[in-house]
């Protein structure tokens, strides 16, 4: 327990936060064969219907072969498919198959009771607060919105 003399060590919290989250959160993605990197990805294809593999690349900020070893897994669980651009035939736009689009549907639905579940102890007040507070300090760091860092430095790795 902190006490009036102590400073709470936020840094430390956050990373604590964040790693108990990011462990619930894939326990809760079992059933689906899925990790949260994937579900990251699925999030964005199914924001971006004309995304590209090589703006999914520019957006996660890796190498386009690395993008292509998470597409694999993807294609592969049936979840997406790459059709090629009819505005531009060099590129493979991506898509979501009927199965990502349930998949996503499932997601949804585990998002929110995990979203419930990790802010129980807050009120709804709090969690705006909370959610405001993290938006400025994640804008002050530069991260990209809806983006984990882990693709970056490959913590977010295929079936991982």
């Amino acid at each position: 327990m902190t006490t009036s003399k102590d400073r709470v060590r936020v840094a430390f919290l956050l990373s604590q936060v964040g790693a108990a989250a990011a462990q619930r959160f894939a326990e809760r993605l079992g059933d689906l064969d899925l990790t949260p990197g994937d579900v990251g990805i699925l999030r964005l294809i199914a924001g971006d219907p004309e995304l590209s593999q090589r703006a999914l690349a520019d957006r996660l900020g890796v190498a386009p072969s690395r993008v292509v070893v998470l597409l694999d897994r993807l294609e592969k669980h049936g979840l997406v498919e790459r059709v090629r651009s009819v505005r531009d035939r060099r590129h493979h736009e991506l898509a979501l198959t009927d199965a990502g689009r349930e998949v996503m549907a499932a997601m949804r639905d585990i998002g929110r009771a995990h979203e419930r579940e990790i802010t129980s102890a807050l009120t709804a007040d709090e969690r705006d607060q909370l959610g405001a507070l993290l938006t400025r300090i994640a804008d002050s760091l530069g991260l990209t919105p809806d983006v984990h860092p882990g693709y970056r430095n490959g913590s977010l790795s295929p079936g991982g």
